[in-house]
């Protein structure tokens, strides 16, 4: 399992050189190595394409560093479903 730093600072993710040792630190179980295959099977012509995989592997490295998106990933499905329904029944009850 990939060990967690401390949340109060978030790594420099300027060029893929520093995106890749965020998500060896950062980064969720595989994560280092799935970004690695994405961006091998993609055309590094595709500039869009590129820029998706980083960006969207950059943005969980983000979640790894904030405590609040940590905490609602770690919810589980019956207290989200719990506190959903208890806002839809306060919006009908309007």
């Amino acid at each position: 399992m990939t060990a967690q730093p401390e949340h109060d600072v978030v790594p420099p993710m300027r060029t893929l050189a520093e995106l890749r040792a965020a998500l060896r630190v950062w980064g969720f179980p595989g994560d280092s190595e799935k970004f690695e295959r994405e961006l091998a099977d993609a055309d590094l012509d595709d500039l869009t394409r590129v820029r998706e995989i980083t960006q969207a592997y950059r943005h969980r490295v983000l979640l790894r560093c904030d405590p609040q998106a940590m905490a609602a990933l770690m919810r589980s499905t019956h207290d989200v479903a719990f506190e959903l329904g208890g806002k839809m029944a306060e919006r009908h009850a309007r």
